[in-house]
């Protein structure tokens, strides 16, 4: 008899594995839930994601009744073999509350709960970056460079682009590896920048790249 390829996979007493989903775009954790070896095949075959519900002892597909479903790129199991790891495209949000993602409690330095709802635990180091930038424009700051540069206008901001693009290129031409790393970070920085002045979001790139994503050829014109 041939092994069932989930047969692999280290579940847990009862049956089940967690499975962390991670947006594909920008790497966010939007939730965790649990499979067994019927939800990972669903899951599979279906390129949606599906859960086993412990409370209520039944396969359910994410999104059925809402719409908000969860389409799957790609699937990853841990070195333990006991974690799924979902990359997957949300149709929607993710969390029963209408959030974007789960995670939107913080936990302070004695363990307790913030009540405040924040992003800050979504996406990587750009997005941290961007929202320092939204905070300075909107509350701005003596002394802050962010706040120096809104203030003298969208013409200081993409001189600074310009700059440090011209930056990036005798860098690179110079081929020294840490010069370009210090050079590409201030380019994305005062990139970001122009990103903040527009009240443009990285999820907006993101979803752009997303599009291009594995297509080949030039761009359209328009």
């Amino acid at each position: 008899m041939s092994q069932s390829p989930t047969d692999q996979f280290k579940l847990d007493e009862r049956g089940f594995l967690p499975a962390v989903v991670q947006d594909w775009l920008d790497g966010s954790v939007l939730m965790l839930g649990y499979m067994n070896q019927e939800a990972i095949a669903k899951t599979l075959a279906t390129k949606s994601v599906h859960f086993w519900s412990r409370s209520r002892n039944k396969l359910w597909e994410k999104g059925e009744t809402s719409g908000h479903k969860l389409h799957v790129k790609e699937l990853f199991i841990d070195c333990d073999c006991d974690t799924i790891l979902v990359k997957a495209q949300a149709a929607g949000p993710t969390c029963h509350t209408g959030e974007r993602a789960c995670f939107f409690s913080r936990l302070d330095e004695q363990g307790r709960i913030n009540g405040t709802k924040t992003q800050d635990a979504e996406g990587g180091i750009l997005e941290a970056v961007l929202r320092t930038i939204r905070d300075r424009r909107t509350h701005p700051q003596a002394g802050s460079y962010t706040t120096k540069l809104f203030e003298g206008g969208q013409d200081r901001i993409l001189k600074k682009v310009m700059e440090e693009a011209g930056e990036v290129l005798l860098a690179s031409k110079g081929g020294k590896k840490d010069e370009i790393i210090y050079e590409t970070a201030d380019l994305l920085f005062h990139t970001l920048m122009v990103l903040g002045y527009h009240d443009v979001a990285l999820q907006d790139i993101y979803r752009e790249l997303g599009r291009r994503f594995g297509k080949s050829g030039v761009r359209a014109e328009k």
